[in-house]
């Protein structure tokens, strides 16, 4: 390699992390996708109901969710078809709606949260290292 071009250690490991913080997501999708199957509904729904412990706008699950708000829609437009979730109106702004949980969508997401704890990527942390691989990762996403 070029010694001029070559990245300097600072660079390398910040490479390397995005490299291990891509390849866990990778298997926190193919997890997401194994409960998905496993319950019935689809990755993107698992993740929905993990992010919905409270009401939330369209606009903040879809942040919560990673994704844009269309594709946040479309998945809220199947969950209130399969009667897992209400649309009520938002108390301080007339436009927005709040995304609500019926008691079908809370007993569902009792059973997404139960799968999601069984063999996590995870799974071979100890309890500090998760609360510091955690606490790392707030960080570094809270940090500008």
């Amino acid at each position: 390699m070029d010694p001029v071009n070559a990245p300097t250690e600072p660079q390398a490991d910040s490479a390397a992390l995005c490299g291990l913080v891509a390849r866990f997501n990778q298997r926190l999708d193919a997890h997401a996708r194994k409960v998905a199957d496993r319950l019935g509904i689809t990755s993107s729904q698992v993740i929905a109901l993990r992010e919905l412990s409270e009401p939330l706008t369209l606009t903040d699950l879809a942040g919560r969710m990673c994704c844009e708000a269309s594709n946040a829609g479309y998945v809220v437009d199947r969950m209130a078809q399969q009667g897992l979730i209400t649309r009520r109106p938002h108390p301080t702004d007339r436009r927005a709606k709040l995304i609500t949980l019926t008691d079908a969508g809370a007993s569902c997401r009792r059973n997404v949260l139960a799968a999601l704890s069984e063999e996590t990527p995870t799974s071979a942390l100890t309890a500090r290292e998760i609360a510091d691989l955690s606490a790392l990762l707030a960080k570094a996403i809270t940090t500008p």
